[in-house]
């Protein structure tokens, strides 16, 4: 991930990782408090294959894998975070799996930690509803119609290239590339430190040719990125480390960003000339400042900042440009744009802001977003989907005046390298009724939810148009044609399957129509539930487990869940239904445990939900008499392996924990 995106949130993360500092790990953490990701996550990764599984180390972890972009690595550490400290868990972890989640593609896990994490923050966090999955869901945001075509530029190498902006008939741009200036290595991402170039736009404007060095005079031998002219072309805004001749850092030993302005030189045709490099009264040597944007009539300068009145990690600002390189007082865009996340990249047009945040629901990492300015007011931001957003990191969006064509940034995996440069046209979606089905899949007996259903959407001619997998909600949702047959299909192991066809209304585009299409299950028992011949309970005692006579292993609970797992545990749950059924005299205490991860309350709680999933089952789909069952759940306390806090284990010693058992307590 390229420095000059996550280096004005230095502070920011320095305050929010306090505890690091005092970890016997130093050499890792001084890495990690220099951004030095890379060098970070080898320590701390090497500290963990010791056995070392501490909250703070899978945190660290965690996030030095983050914060440079390795989301598989990230999701490995968080995963094992949430698994063993769960409610000890900051809230902002959650988070950053959930988007570490979307970021490897695992859009329904990531689903259910953004709604964990909306269900700990609440009040307490104003991003709590734009990841709550009620008002807008990453579903929805997946469905959005496709709106612009993508083309990656010739100028991108395999480091990072970023931060296009027209500059009259030509776009200059920030990278990274080595192959012909300044080579000295970063090491936040081990790459050269970041200059500004200038390229010719072919006549589409859909690829870009380097031409040269945009200027000598602004470039130096650190970072220079993201900049902005104003409406004549003659002052530029540009960002670049706090450096005059050297560096110079905070109390803390961090070196910010500033934003500068420069003028060309009158008279001077070549666009290296500037002069009169001003640093703008604004900046701080305790805050940093960055990526400009300027109003279409240069009365207005917009920038991101982290200094103080901000919301969250980073916000938008904007200032007025007054006359002799004065300005006013910036101001906050305010919550409509602004959340306690990251709000970066802006770009001003003459009724719409653009911007990348990760604050707001999206698709994984930064993605695009605009604001409609309607009566001076930043409306309600809107997320561009996809192809324009990925799994990963958008930003850096501007546009054309005719608002058809223009460049974005991303760093996802089909790239050249690290941050890539990509072209866009604006495609039209085609107009025309669309309508919005939903259901849940039920068991059909009993009422209850069916979690992890397949349901299938075809139409008349059978041809699949859409397969999902529902959640612990039960809940599928389909976006289709108005005036249209179409058959949905709900299937999973050890159930019959089930199926409508209707045909959707002839109504208005926006009109979101809930068909209720409540799937309902019958129930098949598989061949193994049977019991032949039947066997004799006189070689069971009381206070055994009837499993021993049932020849059946433990029933078994995922990771984390308590509904009950198919097929493996629904068929053998089946065997203890039909000896029960045969032996109506005896009573089971049904003894129900966790694994050792998470805390103990927690635990109990799990224990208890999966001890209560485990009865409800017998008795609701055996028709058992609940007289005849008692239990609890024993959360931790009776593990049957080493498996204890703090423990390394392997998914399949802590499967074994995670069970339920069957005691006879009478005959």
């Amino acid at each position: 991930m390229t420095n000059m995106k996550k280096i004005i949130t230095t502070v920011v993360i320095l305050i929010m990782t306090v505890s690091y500092g005092q970890s016997s790990y130093k050499k890792a953490d001084k890495y990690f408090d220099k951004l030095w990701y890379k060098e970070a996550s080898n320590l701390y990764e090497a500290a963990l294959d010791k056995g070392d599984l501490s909250k703070e180390l899978l945190e660290k972890a965690g996030d030095a894998n983050y914060f440079n972009t390795n989301m598989v690595g990230a999701c490995k550490w968080y995963d094992k975070l949430v698994s063993n400290y769960n409610s000890e868990v900051n809230p902002e972890y959650i988070l950053r799996y959930s988007i570490a989640l979307e970021g490897t593609g695992k859009y329904l896990e990531a689903k259910r930690w953004m709604k964990e994490f909306s269900k700990r923050t609440k009040s307490k966090d104003d991003r709590s509803p734009n990841f709550n999955q009620e008002n807008q869901t990453v579903d929805d945001v997946l469905n959005i119609p496709a709106g612009y075509l993508l083309k990656n530029l010739s100028i991108n190498t395999k480091n990072s290239d970023f931060g296009p902006m027209y500059y009259k008939d030509q776009l200059v741009y920030s990278s990274a590339d080595s192959t012909t200036f300044h080579t000295r290595i970063y090491k936040w991402n081990e790459q050269p430190y970041l200059n500004m170039f200038i390229g010719k736009m072919n006549e589409l404007e859909s690829d870009v040719i380097q031409l040269k060095e945009f200027s000598k005079e602004l470039n130096t031998r650190y970072h220079e990125a993201t900049l902005a002219f104003s409406p004549d072309e003659t002052k530029v805004y540009f960002t670049r480390n706090n450096y005059d001749g050297k560096l110079k850092r905070d109390n803390e030993g961090t070196n910010h960003l500033k934003l500068y302005s420069a003028e060309i030189i009158k008279g001077k045709d070549s666009i290296s000339n500037w002069s009169n490099i001003k640093e703008l009264p604004f900046n701080s040597e305790d805050y940093s400042v960055g990526h400009p944007t300027v109003s279409t009539d240069g009365k207005l300068l917009y920038f991101v900042s982290d200094m103080p009145g901000s919301i969250g990690s980073t916000d938008i600002f904007v200032v007025d440009i007054k006359d002799n390189d004065e300005y006013s007082e910036p101001r906050n865009l305010g919550n409509n744009i602004n959340t306690s996340g990251r709000e970066m990249f802006p770009y001003i047009t003459d009724n719409t802001l653009f911007l990348a945040s990760d604050g707001h629901l999206g698709i994984g990492g930064l993605d695009v977003f605009q604001s409609e300015i309607k009566d001076n007011v930043f409306q309600e931001v809107e997320n561009l989907g996809a192809p324009l957003n990925s799994k990963l990191d958008d930003f850096g969006f501007i546009i054309s005046k005719d608002n058809q064509k223009g460049f974005v940034c991303s760093n996802r995996t089909t790239g050249k390298g690290d941050d890539d440069i990509y072209s866009f046209v604006r495609i039209e979606s085609e107009e025309g009724c669309m309508q919005e089905v939903a259901g849940v899949v039920k068991n059909k007996k009993t009422g209850e939810l069916i979690p992890q259903a397949t349901v299938t959407l075809v139409d008349v001619s059978s041809k699949v148009i859409e397969r999902v997998l529902v959640g612990n909600d039960a809940i599928f949702k389909f976006s289709i044609d108005c005036d249209s047959e179409y058959k949905v299909i709900a299937e999973k192991i050890d159930y019959s399957s089930d199926s409508k066809v209707f045909v959707t209304p002839e109504t208005d585009l926006k009109l979101n129509l809930d068909l209720g299409l409540d799937l309902e299950f019958d129930l098949n028992l598989a061949p193994s539930a049977t019991l032949d011949p039947m066997p004799s309970i006189s070689n069971i005692a009381i206070g055994d487990d009837v499993r021993f006579i049932l020849g059946i292993e433990i029933i078994y609970f995922d990771f984390d869940k308590d509904f009950i797992r198919s097929p493996d545990a629904t068929a053998d749950l089946h065997k203890v239904i039909a000896l029960m059924k045969y032996y109506p005299s005896i009573h089971i205490n049904v003894k129900s445990h966790t694994d050792s991860r998470a805390t103990d309350a927690y635990n109990d709680d799990l224990s208890a939900r999966r001890n209560k999933a485990t009865i409800d089952y017998i008795v609701n789909i055996g028709s058992i008499d609940r007289s005849r069952l008692t239990g609890k759940g024993y959360g931790e306390r009776e593990l049957v392996n080493r498996c204890t806090n703090g423990v390394k284990c392997s998914e399949a010693e802590h499967d074994l924990n995670r069970r339920s058992e069957f005691i006879l307590i009478k005959k």
